[in-house]
């Protein structure tokens, strides 16, 4: 499988980063549909994109606005919105409001709450509520051929619960947001966000292939903006800071 970081920033882009996206285009799959989402147009690969947002912040939705120039550069045959019944409902009527966004999208706006798990093509999908202002969602995006496991966690404090960490376990891929250094923990704490040290502790026992570190903060503009050695002296997995336009095999 591969994945496209299209935006791993949080809150606002910066000169290097745009904000929350990842593609899987073999999948048709959009991870948070942030502002980099206008990369997307040269990657699809299939006639659908489902897209899977976390939450509403802006940061994760400011991109569904730019979906009508994705699609005309590149059509497809249909859209997905997968979220929240709440978020959806607030997407909608704000973001899309006719004094913010005169245009609709031509989408399937579909909430999740009374669905343990669901179908995306070839993947199954599941996903589990986080702590965060105004509430997030974990997902859990599994294929069978090849057999493979992804874990995508944006915007939360990091649960450590035993019910959490076994549903994440053994993943091919972990995606977890690592916004502050351990330096502001008690900020990432008041906010809703991880920390290095948190999420080192939660990859130890998680256990991944590969871990993956998204959501940076954007004031941090250096090249090891999470002190990233702090996690790969915790974690036996592989340890990737997520950049713009990169691409992950998994």
């Amino acid at each position: 499988m591969r994945l496209h970081c299209l935006g791993t920033v949080g809150y606002h882009p910066n000169a290097r980063r745009h904000t929350s996206c990842y593609f899987l285009p073999e999948s048709g799959i959009l991870l948070d549909a942030g502002s980099g989402v206008f990369r997307l147009p040269g990657l699809i690969e299939t006639d659908s994109i489902d897209i899977l947002l976390s939450h509403a912040h802006l940061d994760h939705i400011v991109g569904l606005t730019f979906l009508l120039d994705v699609f005309h550069q590149r059509p497809v045959k249909r859209c997905r919105i997968w979220g929240e019944q709440k978020k959806i409902d607030a997407v909608r009527k704000h973001l899309f409001s006719e004094l913010i966004f005169p245009a609709q999208i031509d989408a399937e706006w579909v909430a999740i709450d009374d669905q343990v798990e669901f179908s995306i093509g070839d993947a199954r999908v599941s996903w589990r509520p986080q702590t965060h202002p105004g509430g997030s969602v974990a997902y859990a995006v599994q294929w069978s051929q090849p057999a493979k496991k992804l874990i995508y966690v944006s915007d939360t404090t990091g649960d450590r619960t035993q019910e959490a960490i076994e549903w994440s376990k053994h993943c091919d891929l972990l995606m977890h947001e690592c916004y502050f250094r351990d330096a502001h923990a008690e900020w990432a704490k008041k906010t809703g966000h991880s920390w290095t040290s948190r999420v080192a502790e939660i990859a130890k026992q998680v256990l991944p292939k590969k871990l993956l570190l998204t959501h940076i903060n954007p004031m941090e503009t250096s090249e090891d903006p999470i002190g990233i050695d702090g996690v790969r002296r915790e974690c036996a997995a592989e340890v990737i800071l997520a950049e713009d336009e990169m691409v992950l095999d998994f």
